[in-house]
């Protein structure tokens, strides 16, 4: 049989990939490596400023396991979250990495940091007024303009560009805003 240039990188991969030792670097490198990954929606802030970034595990069999929580179940901006981080830790040299998606507990705005919510704010996105919420935030708190800081406004949409925001107008600058729902 012949072989051709393809299948012989085809059979270089394979065997790397059996022969693959986890790369050395710790927890807390594989994190600060990860904090330079922007959530796609609202660049100003990243994946672990916004609390999305829940652990990263290391074992002998798997390598480097991160655990990634979704704002939302269904977030579209996730597939995008998993590539950056398999090109961000490739790039870096860590190695073999996977990418794993909890559901529960599910993420909450209790998990974003202040460092979050005044970059958010800063953006022009008004950030959440509390952390968890049991009731109606739009029927028993005023929402700042994060623009002028007027609490004279008025929700114009439950949803704003994605599911998480909903969409405000302030009544004296007249500017539209976000406001990021709490949850």
């Amino acid at each position: 049989m012949v072989e051709t240039r393809e299948n012989y990188e085809h059979i270089l991969t394979q065997i790397i990939r059996n022969q693959m030792v986890r790369s050395a670097h710790t927890k807390e490198e594989v994190f600060s490596i990860l904090s330079v990954i922007p959530d796609p929606e609202i660049p100003v802030v990243n994946i672990q400023e916004m609390g999305m970034l829940r652990d990263v595990q290391i074992n002998d069999e798997h390598g480097f396991i991160i655990i990634l929580t979704p704002t939302y179940t269904g977030c579209p901006a996730m597939h995008i979250i998993e590539q950056d981080i398999r090109m961000t830790l490739h790039t870096k040299g860590v190695y073999p990495a996977e990418v794993k998606l909890v559901y529960d507990p599910a993420w909450t705005t209790d998990w974003m940091s202040d460092v979050a919510k005044a970059k958010l704010k800063a953006y022009g996105i008004a950030p959440p007024l509390h952390s968890s919420c049991s009731q109606d935030v739009f029927a028993h708190n005023i929402i700042e303009c994060p623009q002028c800081h007027s609490h004279d406004t008025v929700m114009i949409s439950r949803f704003g560009s994605t599911a998480c925001k909903s969409l405000f107008q302030c009544n004296d600058c007249k500017e539209p805003f976000e406001y990021f729902k709490c949850h």
